[in-house]
């Protein structure tokens, strides 16, 4: 839902000194943050625990306590997130280009084609799931609105979001009040998902075949979630462009009263996504569930953030926002390489263990990887100033490579 200024890979603003330097520091450890529930949520849909082509393996015990915590703290959340960051971080884009005197616009549809070509591949080769492709199409929309008003912003943003919600929350009452059970679908979905599974367990051409196949699915998505996203971008460009994050201009006071309204709502809408989505609702309340479900997730993300730039004020706090930022800095490069890795475990490229493992060993698995990510990515900002992934994509963006500045233990250090 990479993602994002995970997805842009955008590099830290520097222009405030040693205060700006430190704020910046926690913008990249909130994207570090998020790249963890990323983990998680696209994990089970990789395992077959979840999702279109999921297997469903047997709901029980602490797989089916795994799942239902995932869905209500983590599925929709996380990528809102990546959404609010990649429109703050456009707001750095432009003043990058304002700075190096250069023309953003052409910039921007580089970075955007860019990550559309990455996307593209992705969700062939590896995740059906794909976020990257989804951000380069709706990033065109910041380009439009990219000279209004932060207050404009976000009142657009909430159009972007109430309109399809309403929709969405008028079509699951409707389901909920008309539903009778077909057993001949069931089984026809069942049997879907089983050709589906066969194919992902099967050779690369079998695994590419069967990514091909959810495209569909994935345009779904896409209708489906692109309002959040375009207002997730919105409101998060109004944040950049305030400086909301790296100006001091939230007061601790004002994060407090996030945090426990966010909380006070969110927490709910989950736990209500996950009652109607896993269990033990009925399927009838399934699609009004989730519906109410998104219209809580923003309030949850912004309880999450609150919290964290609260905690990243405190000593202990600090040390954990210099622990997830390296994470974040080279977000897409570690997005990436989450899908690499969890194809060659649950595809067969691999070991082919898709809808062999339940919701709890995936959950341990993505987490487990998270952490091994945290580590690498410290180490690799050590000798070098941002990801792979993140230094192709800047050269896209600039039309050549970064021009260079210095070295760091031998690597690159500058940034154009």
């Amino acid at each position: 839902m990479t993602q994002e200024q995970a997805a842009a890979g955008a590099q830290p603003d520097t222009r405030q000194g040693d205060t700006g330097r430190r704020r910046v520091l926690e913008v990249d450890a909130l994207r570090g943050f998020a790249l963890g529930g990323i983990a998680l949520a696209n994990i089970l849909v990789m395992s077959g625990t979840f999702g279109p082509t999921a297997v469903d393996p047997a709901r029980s015990g602490a797989d089916l306590v795994a799942h239902w915590l995932v869905t209500a703290l983590v599925e929709t959340k996380f990528y809102l997130l990546f959404s609010f960051l990649f429109g703050y971080s456009f707001t750095l884009q432009m003043e990058s280009a304002r700075r190096a005197g250069a023309a953003f616009v052409p910039r921007m549809l580089r970075r955007l084609a860019g990550l559309l070509l990455l996307g593209a591949a992705h969700m062939a080769l590896l995740y059906n799931g794909d976020i990257l492709t989804m951000y380069a199409v709706l990033g065109l929309v910041l380009l439009v609105a990219r000279k209004a008003p932060a207050e404009r912003l976000w009142r657009a943003a909430r159009w972007f979001f109430a309109v399809p919600l309403v929709l969405l929350l008028l079509v699951g009452l409707l389901v909920a009040a008309t539903f009778t059970p077909d057993p001949s679908a069931a089984a026809d979905a069942a049997r879907e998902a089983a050709r589906l599974a066969d194919g992902i367990r099967g050779d690369a051409g079998d695994v590419i075949a069967a990514n091909l196949a959810t495209w569909p699915d994935a345009l779904g998505a896409l209708l489906l979630a692109g309002g959040s996203v375009i207002a997730a971008f919105l409101v998060g460009c109004g944040a950049g462009k305030r400086q909301l994050l790296t100006g001091g201009v939230v007061t601790p006071d004002r994060l407090r009263r996030t945090r426990a309204l966010g909380l006070a709502v969110g927490v709910p809408g989950g736990l209500l996504m996950a009652a109607g989505t896993v269990a033990p609702l009925p399927e009838r309340w399934e699609l009004l569930c989730f519906a109410l479900g998104m219209a809580a997730a923003p309030a949850l993300t912004a309880a999450y953030v609150s919290a964290l730039m609260l905690w990243f004020g405190t000593p202990r706090g600090a040390r954990v926002a210099a622990l997830l930022a390296p994470a974040g800095r080279m977000a897409l490069t570690n997005y990436l390489s989450q899908s690499l890795v969890m194809a060659l475990v649950f595809t067969g490229y691999g070991l082919a263990l898709y809808g062999r493992v339940g919701a709890a060993v995936a959950v341990a698995a993505g987490l487990a990887l998270y952490a091994a990510q945290l580590f690498l990515s410290s180490r690799l900002l050590r000798r070098f100033a941002q990801g792979p992934v993140e230094w192709v994509l800047r050269t896209v963006t600039l039309g050549g490579p970064p021009r260079r500045s210095g070295m760091r233990d031998g690597g690159p250090s500058g940034r154009a």
